[in-house]
């Protein structure tokens, strides 16, 4: 690998080592895609990407005249049934019923044998 490269991977691990550290979570790439124009400033002029990473924000340089650094839109999750058998987590105990598992507010689903058939949700982004 070019000596470059190396580098530049270097201080990417570096700073996101640093992030985990200090208990930040970086914004998702979804949280970033902000239209140039609803940018909220997240920094201060001159500030570098690894700093506006540091403090949990975006960092896009390649519009001039609006804030480099900005702040993510907020996460959007939902929950939702896992589809996957073998990724339920039971929620339930033998014999539970449907509304019995569905009043804790957890996924029923009576099939297949083997597996809870009273599970939690999983939490996905939008």
């Amino acid at each position: 690998m070019d000596l470059k490269v190396i580098s530049v991977l270097s201080i990417i691990l570096v700073a996101g080592l640093s992030i985990l550290a200090e208990g930040k979570t970086l914004p998702t790439r979804c949280q970033c895609k902000v239209a140039p124009r609803e940018r909220k400033d997240c920094g201060h002029p001159g500030m570098s990407a690894v700093e506006c990473r540091k403090a949990g924000c975006c960092f896009d340089a390649s519009v001039s005249g609006l804030p480099r650094c900005f702040a993510p839109k907020a996460k959007k999750v939902r929950k939702v049934c896992p589809n996957n058998p073998d990724s339920r987590r039971n929620c339930g105990f033998p014999g539970i019923t449907a509304k019995e598992c569905e009043r804790k507010g957890c996924c029923f689903r009576a099939y297949p044998a083997g597996v809870p058939w009273c599970f939690y949700h999983r939490v996905v982004e939008q």
